[in-house]
């Protein structure tokens, strides 16, 4: 296939994403629980603090890895855009992804610490998943913000980057969730392992599959203004 036609492109974004989350974000879990481990010795509030900044920090590299992925997928369509700054823009909104995503946790633990009160009920799943759905729709704005900045000065319409990550990742966080609650299930390590890497391979593709569409219009978009100027 040759790399002007959109189908191509498409492929290309899906299975970055996929390799891309898999990887990453299965990178992400590990040196958070690695880290979460190490930081359930410290107690009281500076315990806390840390294993949230901790947490925040371990995106980085599912942000690196998403990045590099995605820019590997988008070079032959998108030559102007260069990779670090689309790894600066993906590890900024990941980054405040992962803020915005930790804190509602992180705040209740701090009140708990301080007022010594008992922990809140559990949620259930349903509500946990449209929770996730929710978190899904901002999270996926606020990741995709910086990238748009760096959309806009290369195709006009980049505007529709917003909203294609917003959906895509409100149906993509539900199923992170949902795999999370899973594996705590799970007996072994054995089992958790291929169990997340194939979850969080589908969520990239689903993901991908989405905002990939929006990405094939905007390039295609390109192509055309291209062809203008020629003419």
């Amino acid at each position: 296939m040759k790399p002007n036609m959109p189908i191509t492109l498409w492929l290309r974004w899906v299975w970055a994403n996929a390799l891309g989350e898999m990887i990453g974000l299965g990178l992400t879990f590990l040196v958070a629980a690695l880290g979460f481990t190490k930081l359930e010795s410290l107690a009281g509030l500076a315990g806390i603090l840390l294993a949230f900044a901790f947490a925040v920090a371990s995106g980085i590299f599912e942000a690196t890895l998403v990045s590099w992925a995605q820019w590997w997928a988008i070079r032959p369509w998108f030559p102007g855009i260069r990779r670090g700054a689309w790894w600066r823009a993906t590890v900024i909104g990941a980054l405040l992804a992962y803020i915005l995503g930790y804190l509602p946790s992180t705040i209740m633990s701090l009140q708990a610490e301080t007022t010594q009160s008992a922990a809140a009920a559990e949620l259930s799943q349903g509500v946990v998943l449209l929770l996730a759905a929710g978190m899904g729709l901002v999270g996926g704005a606020v990741l995709s913000f910086a990238q748009w900045r760096v959309l806009r000065k290369h195709i006009h319409g980049a505007w529709i980057w917003l909203p294609a990550n917003m959906l895509a990742w409100m149906l993509g966080m539900p199923l992170i969730f949902w795999a999370i609650d899973k594996a705590q299930k799970l007996n072994s390590t054995y089992q958790v392992v291929p169990f997340m890497a194939v979850t969080l391979l589908v969520v990239g593709a689903i993901v991908g599959a989405v905002h990939g569409l929006a990405l094939v219009r905007l390039a295609v978009k390109n192509q055309a203004k291209g062809i203008e100027s020629i003419l």
